[in-house]
């Protein structure tokens, strides 16, 4: 298969590293000229020189701003007003005791994660169906449907971008717009590694850690290893392009069989 998304404009929130930054990278190689989002200004330079040395055919565009926030979605749909294809990657995540989950960090979670992803679908979204086209992904995770115990208000947030992405593809229904959602399972990031080392033996080789935590907190994944970025950015690509039209509505997994169900 060969995908070309040249004279497409994507946006990729959080993609100053890790699966956001995998995602704009393919992207990139197939055509497209790609919105790299992250809040803190220097990062978001820094990611796009790294892109650029890696791709320096890519066409990428910085944009430091929280989408978390009104204004800083506001900045970003402002500077990159028309794009075609929405990857709403951006999410933050952590362990913690649920009883000691406060009120805020409850609130802090369904803001980042699902709220700056409806904020940027509402902006974009009417755009796309003037236009006959349009892509709309949200990244999920396979704790929307398998809920950590150490982690619900992550899961609880990842379930509910499930629930935002069947309901605007209903939405977008007849117009050429597709809205899906990406079920990765647990990926090989930065962020994954200090998680990682947060619940085994912070002293131990990462090899080593990484096998006690597949073996130990994931023992359904039939990788019996962490996905890497690129994988999941694979399939983000190809819902992205011409080739996947007759997909919407859906929840993709890219979890490595770690779901134990035959649908999500």
């Amino acid at each position: 298969m060969r995908i070309d998304l040249t004279g497409r404009t994507a946006l990729v929130t959080g993609s100053t590293q890790g699966i956001g930054a995998a995602i704009a990278a393919g992207l990139a190689r197939t055509g497209a000229r790609v919105g790299i989002n992250g809040r803190d200004r220097r990062r978001v330079e820094e990611a796009v020189e790294r892109l650029q040395g890696d791709l320096p055919e890519g066409d990428f565009v910085p944009l430091a701003a929280d989408v978390a926030s009104d204004d800083g979605a506001a900045l970003v749909v402002e500077t990159l007003p028309d794009v075609d294809i929405l990857i709403n990657n951006l999410g933050i995540f952590g362990a913690k005791d649920p009883l000691e989950i406060t009120d805020e960090e409850w609130r802090r979670y369904f803001e980042v994660n699902v709220l700056a992803a409806v904020r940027l679908t509402r902006a974009y979204l009417p755009r796309m169906t003037e236009r006959g086209w349009g892509r709309i992904q949200y990244i999920c995770s396979d704790s929307a449907v398998a809920i950590p115990a150490e982690m619900i208000h992550y899961g609880m947030s990842k379930t509910a971008l499930l629930a935002v992405a069947r309901g605007f593809a209903k939405q977008a229904a007849g117009t050429g717009v597709t809205v899906n959602s990406v079920i990765a399972g647990p990926t090989h990031t930065r962020g994954v590694e200090d998680f990682v080392h947060q619940l085994v033996d912070r002293d131990l080789p990462w090899d080593e850690a990484q096998r006690t935590f597949m073996r130990q907190y994931r023992p359904q994944s039939l990788l019996q290893r962490l996905i890497e970025p690129e994988e999941i950015a694979n399939m983000v690509v190809y819902l992205s392009s011409d080739l996947a039209s007759a997909t919407t509505g859906g929840a993709l997994r890219v979890d490595g069989g770690y779901v134990d169900a035959i649908l999500p």
